[in-house]
């Protein structure tokens, strides 16, 4: 049994909590029947010994499983996980949505995507890294009565994501903490503008004006302070062909969307740059989690 769930990048500036799209950069587990439970983990987090259980993983794994099937049961879970942790590329997001449908598969329950959304909801109340990981795709997300409302635009494969991902992590709890409690109508306008700008032009694919549309006033600049180096980061992207250049999440990463032909450009200035960092250069993802039995 297999189970694969990308990355993704949420807010893109002004959609702060609401638009996130799916980026092909995969955490993969593979589920075998055994005697005893096992885990075994390669790739990020592998060092790190609470991450190296799977510990959030197993938790929603088991409570899952247990309602679905009544009992518990052993079976050995090998990760291969790639998506950076705690770098604001959804990789939270991520364990849980690949937890859910790997106890539908191993439980060999039918599931459908919106089951596994709604359920989501319980680990983690903002949807707009969890959708684009169920779904894939470009998504606008919101909540209502404890349900998840999204519509999702598949991205064209002559995009791709420039990812710049820094050595040092900015905390999503921590970062919520330098957002103001409240704002000015004038920045609200400002950004919800942009937002829904934005919405319109991937829902079109019409890009040229997403850099515009890309800004915001309600938390990306805040955020950015706490590493100031991420200012040139979006500098150094936009100056190179990105389309738009926005804070990934709370961060730490830097997410750039830009035609397959400008992506080596970016890619180059950007590791040139910033030679402590690591930049990859990615598909967008149009699927979301996969499984198979």
């Amino acid at each position: 049994m297999f189970v694969s769930v990308p990355a993704t990048s949420a807010n893109l500036g002004p959609g702060f909590d609401t638009l996130g799209l799916a980026i092909n950069f995969r955490n993969e587990i593979v589920i075998k029947p055994a005697r005893f439970f096992s885990v075994s983990t390669r790739g990020e987090g592998a060092e790190n010994p609470h991450i190296r259980k799977n510990i959030l993983f197993m938790n929603i794994f088991n409570k899952q499983y247990k309602i679905l099937k009544g009992k518990k049961a052993n079976f050995r879970f090998e990760f291969n996980n790639r998506i950076p942790i705690s770098r604001g590329l959804g990789s939270s997001s991520a364990v849980i949505v690949a937890a859910l449908t790997s106890a539908f598969v191993v439980a060999e329950e039918r599931y459908n995507k919106r089951k596994i959304l709604s359920l989501a909801l319980e680990y983690e109340p903002h949807p707009d890294n969890i959708t684009p990981a169920v779904m894939g795709g470009f998504n606008v997300a919101f909540i209502e009565d404890s349900k998840v409302y999204s519509k999702k635009r598949k991205i064209p494969d002559y995009l791709r994501a420039v990812l710049v991902v820094p050595n040092k992590t900015i905390s999503t709890a921590k970062s919520r903490t330098v957002l103001p409690n409240s704002y000015s109508t004038d920045e609200v306008v400002y950004s919800l503008s942009r937002a829904s700008f934005m919405t319109a032009l991937f829902m079109s694919e019409s890009w040229d004006l997403l850099k515009i549309a890309s800004q915001d006033r309600l938390h990306q600049t805040r955020r950015m302070k706490q590493m100031p180096e991420l200012f040139e980061v979006q500098k150094i992207a936009l100056a190179n062909g990105g389309l738009m250049s926005t804070l990934s999440g709370s961060g730490s990463t830097f997410f750039t969307l830009c035609y397959a032909d400008d992506a080596p450009k970016i890619h180059k200035a950007l590791d040139s740059k910033f030679p402590k960092y690591r930049v990859f250069t990615k598909s967008l993802d149009n699927y979301g989690v996969t499984s198979k039995s």
